[in-house]
């Protein structure tokens, strides 16, 4: 039979499909010419048509209920694929490198927006006639970091080499590498840096943001009287030369890491020789003209702080990349438990602060405020992941404290820092270091349930039991990375002072870096400001002895 023909008996009603089919088998003749194909046809006919029958005789919720388990067994069956695709898919330690890998970006990312913190903090504490060049230095003092930390910087920090420097090459990160290879299993010449598992552009960049930060750290110290040259000048070399040479020390394997001096996420190896060149630097330019006249000290108030409170706020955010971040790992107990520390001394340290200020100078400063949780942050910075959440309480409120008075003892020695790098980065990053030697609790010990808070890194602290053990790589290590710190920005500052001139001329820094430096405006159509430092013509300026004008300019 023929499918036309079949079609015509499967459009018959049902009984009288049945009865053609009957009769069609009865008949002997019929049956002796209906072959066996024919003969299952015409059962496939009638089994089709019974079955449309009887789906006609269903309800409207029976219907639709066919479509529903026609879509489930499709989906079981790609599902039963699935699981078999994902028995041959990526290994538990594949998936740790992603997941590592992906938190040290997301850190490394968090560090490097800190810069956009630098820059309204710094801005906003300095006058209005020089917000385009502090702005602009904060902007491409990064794009200088990476070149120079690419170049040369990484390779001398980290490629194996002696007790002092890397000396295996690496630079612009060639050489040999296996990451993220760990261990006995790494092959390299970044063996101090086998300890993290995540690939070589990983720990570079990460690496980077670090570096990055302690050249934004000078900007603000040297601000308002610079020549925007020398501090790009000198950018290249601390990113390049002298960050490197003390990072090597304590990160890249070097002697003070034998020693047993020890620097999580580096209060002396970011935060304190960023403070040691700026303080270097602070001084060998001079104050700014009006701020120390016949023995007393002129305010000069930064123009807008609306944006410094920003850019504090940026820097916090910032440090949970900076301090949890530098685990290099995604491990949930070491994140939280920084993240926490790194708080606590940040909110203790603004808090003190602000008492304090209130206490000391009658008001509670706005400016003392910012630098007081600056001050916290800086200082729990190196031992945040060897203590205990009480002992960052106490970290930072001798922070906030230590803040406010080396402030005023900056301005009465007439070191002239616009927004306390010095007493923030410096002070308090000397300060955090020698709490490594105070308050960690030791290796093995628990501080919750039985995980260990660590299992390798200092020995207990005066505090905590352990002597001074510890304390003495501390204090080791500081006076070390301050004195080649001081040595080496001493040569930069003084060569470009010898050279090109590292301070603007009065007239300029009278009228503003915005002008003389880059010929434009912050605030263009703006009425100028009025006040010490920020005369609009040199009148009753110029001209007698012991004006404003005989600071140094050079």
């Amino acid at each position: 039979m023929c499918s036309k023909d079949q079609g015509k008996f499967t459009k018959m009603p049902k009984r009288e499909f049945e009865k053609s089919f009957e009769t069609i088998r009865s008949s002997r003749k019929n049956r002796r010419l209906l072959s066996n194909r024919q003969t299952k046809l015409f059962g496939l006919a009638l089994s089709f048509n019974q079955l449309k029958t009887s789906i006609s005789d269903l309800s409207g919720s029976w219907k639709a209920c066919i479509p529903l388990t026609a879509i489930i067994l499709l989906l079981w069956n790609v599902a039963a694929v699935a699981q078999d695709a994902a028995a041959e898919g990526p290994s538990t330690a594949d998936l740790k490198v992603g997941l590592d890998t992906m938190w040290v970006m997301i850190a490394g990312m968090l560090v490097f927006f800190m810069n956009a913190g630098f820059c309204m903090l710094e801005t906003g504490f300095c006058r209005q006639k020089n917000a385009v060049n502090v702005l602009a230095k904060n902007l491409i003092v990064f794009a200088l970091s990476t070149i120079a930390f690419w170049a040369i910087g990484f390779g001398l920090m980290f490629s194996n080499g002696n007790g002092f420097i890397g000396n295996s090459g690496g630079f612009f990160l060639s050489g040999l590498d296996n990451s993220p290879a760990t261990g006995d299993a790494y092959q390299g010449i970044f063996s101090s840096l086998n300890w993290t598992g995540v690939p070589l552009l990983a720990k570079f960049f990460f690496q980077l943001v670090f570096a990055g930060t302690a050249a934004t750290i000078v900007s603000g110290a040297v601000a308002e009287r610079i020549k925007f040259l020398d501090f790009l000048i000198f950018s290249l070399l601390l990113v390049g030369i002298a960050y490197p040479i003390t990072g090597h020390w304590i990160w890249g394997g070097g002697w003070l890491a034998k020693l047993g001096f020890f620097d999580f996420a580096g209060s002396t190896v970011v935060h304190s020789v960023g403070g040691w060149a700026a303080l270097m630097g602070a001084a060998f330019l001079g104050p700014r003209l009006g701020k120390y006249q016949d023995g007393q000290i002129t305010a000069l108030p930064g123009h807008n702080m609306s944006i410094a409170t920003l850019g504090c706020l940026i820097l916090w955010l910032g440090w949970f990349g900076f301090n949890p971040g530098s685990t290099m790992a995604a491990d949930p107990n070491a994140i939280a438990h920084i993240a926490i520390t790194t708080n606590t001394a940040g909110a203790f340290g603004g808090a003190t602060a602000t008492i304090l200020a209130w206490l000391y100078l009658g008001k509670p400063d706005l400016s003392m405020v910012i630098n007081g949780i600056l001050a916290g942050l800086v200082a729990v910075t190196a031992p945040c992941a060897f203590i205990n959440v009480p002992s960052s309480a106490i970290i930072g409120i001798v922070a906030g404290i230590l803040v406010v008075f080396a402030v005023t003892f900056f301005d009465r020695i007439k070191i002239d820092d616009p927004v306390g790098a010095t007493s923030v980065h410096l002070v308090c990053g000397v300060w955090g270091t020698l709490c490594v030697g105070l308050f960690s609790i030791g290796p093995n010990v628990a501080l919750r349930g039985e995980t260990p808070l660590y299992t390798a890194g200092p020995a207990a602290g005066l505090f905590f039991g352990g002597g001074v053990t510890q304390l003495i790589p501390q204090l080791i290590g500081i006076l070390a990375v301050g004195g080649i710190t001081v040595a080496l920005s001493t040569i930069f500052w003084l060569a470009l002072k010898y050279t090109l001139g590292i301070r603007v001329t009065p007239e300029e820094e009278l009228e503003g870096l915005d002008i003389g430096e880059h010929g434009m405006e912050a605030y263009s159509g703006f009425l100028k400001e009025a006040g010490p430092g920020s005369v609009p013509s040199m009148a009753g300026i110029t001209g007698s002895k012991g004006s404003v004008l005989d600071s140094p300019t050079q």
